[in-house]
């Protein structure tokens, strides 16, 4: 075994002079860890490369038993980084236009103001796709929250087998209020019928003695003791056979995809789509450039008092 630590970043992305996501095996856990702290490590093209990347080269390691998904600085993630630019925060086409995807020159230029689905839906699509190497992932991925889980985010952290969570930590959809709909569409999966509509049609914050009564997390921890107890579960898996972890998370899994999961992220993915080219999104985005993107993001969470607007 391995009891030295390995550190690669991933994806050519770096943030000032780190890599925006960097792997680490200490014995038998790989560490995948999100390193925009500046950003709220706030999702790129790179980030999510740099994450699907570290999945593929855990699952290749033979040292490695289990995996924790985590994140640097102040929070996991606050989601899809709308606003690159520091200013007043972009369009989802300007966002697409300017990630280096496979999706972000294909065919003609759309004319303004004009609205490609197919386009939108590839692109959105392949990030699922790369999200959802942590749910096919053979290994046990271990998502480990603090702060914030916000909007995209949970696309992604919800595809872990097993979320720990701080105890003073929040995750919710906030896009739900307006620009966009879950992708991977975790939220009804792990959550059933009632928790589902009440959390996606709110976009309501959820506290982490809420997300755990719920069962949207399994553990809680003090945020000092977070980190320490996540590993020591991780390496705890190091004692059972690595085809019973695989074949029981496969077994799983296999539930949820019979009921019908992969038919929820078509439709997710598509809807995004739709849900930011409304003419209520266009007057969103617009507002961007009138009022600032933070006074937006403000005016959007302040009737309901959480995520920014939540009281101190």
């Amino acid at each position: 075994m391995n009891s030295d630590t390995e550190t690669a970043g991933f994806a050519g992305g770096t943030s000032g002079s780190e890599p925006v996501v960097l792997y680490d095996e200490v014995d038998t856990v790989a560490f995948i860890t999100l390193n925009r702290p500046e950003r709220m490590n706030t999702l790129t093209e790179s980030v999510i490369a740099g994450v699907a990347d570290g999945i593929d080269r855990a699952t290749a390691s033979r040292e490695v038993r289990s995996i924790v998904l985590r994140g640097n600085g102040p929070t996991l993630t606050a989601g899809y980084d709308l606003n690159p630019g520091g200013g007043s925060g972009g369009s989802a086409e300007e966002l697409y236009d300017s990630w280096d995807s496979p999706y972000s020159a294909p065919g003609p230029k759309p004319r303004e103001g004009a609205w490609d689905p197919v386009r939108d839906w590839q692109f959105m699509g392949y990030n699922v796709k790369r999200f959802m190497k942590i749910w096919e992932c053979p290994k046990p991925v271990l998502g480990q929250i603090h702060g914030w889980a916000i909007g995209g985010a949970t696309d992604m952290v919800l595809c872990c087998d097993l979320l720990f969570m701080a105890s003073d930590a929040h995750i919710g959809y906030a896009p739900s209020r307006i620009y966009g709909t879950p992708t991977t569409m975790m939220w009804v999966y792990r959550l059933g019928l009632e928790h589902a509509k009440q959390f996606l049609l709110s976009g309501d914050a959820i506290d982490a003695e809420t997300a755990h009564r719920i069962g949207l997390v399994a553990y809680v921890h003090p945020p000092d003791e977070l980190s320490d107890q996540v590993a020591a579960f991780a390496r705890r898996l190091a004692h059972i056979p690595a085809n019973q972890l695989a074949l029981n998370k496969l077994l799983v899994n296999q539930a949820f995809e019979n009921m019908g999961l992969r038919t929820s992220q078509l439709l997710g993915t598509f809807f995004d789509g739709v849900t930011r080219h409304t003419e209520e999104a266009y007057r969103w985005v617009e507002d961007f450039d009138t009022k600032g993107f933070r006074q937006v993001i403000a005016e959007r969470d302040a009737p309901h008092g959480d995520y920014g607007e939540r009281p101190r």
